[in-house]
């Protein structure tokens, strides 16, 4: 059941219907482990291994999105509105944020800051996000 906050993200205009597409989901549901597992390679650089956790994030997040029949423009939406699609709390979505923001500086601006403690903290929130995901489906 559609929940009022979502609705009201398409009322304004910020989320879009949008039949959910079983090829798609698992296509997003694919690419968010490989990514995961990837960023989990001590061998890679940091800027490498955020990227990675940071778009398997977000392919979750789109998951959660799509699975409902919305769809999204903004990455960051995608990621506020996992306590509706996903059951998230606001600790995930925060670290989520968070990743966004760096995700942006280094987009734009050329500049990644090495934080450990958020790859470390964003790898965990893809692992909450995908474990939350499987028990969806359940």
């Amino acid at each position: 059941m559609p929940s009022a906050e979502l609705e009201n993200l398409v009322r304004i205009g910020r989320l879009k219907l949008e039949p959910p597409s079983e090829r798609e989901q698992q296509g997003l549901l694919e690419s968010a482990d490989a990514r995961l597992a990837d960023a989990n390679l001590s061998s890679l650089s940091y800027a490498s291994r955020f990227d990675l956790a940071y778009n398997a994030s977000h392919a979750l997040a789109l998951y959660a999105l799509r699975r409902l029949g919305y769809r999204c423009d903004q990455r960051y939406l995608a990621f506020q509105t996992l306590p509706h699609t996903a059951g998230m709390p606001p600790a995930v979505w925060r670290v989520l944020a968070k990743a966004h923001e760096r995700h942006n500086l280094a987009e734009y601006e050329g500049h990644l800051e090495q934080d450990d403690q958020l790859l470390t903290d964003l790898i965990g929130a893809a692992r909450r996000l995908r474990e939350a995901i499987d028990g969806l489906a359940a």
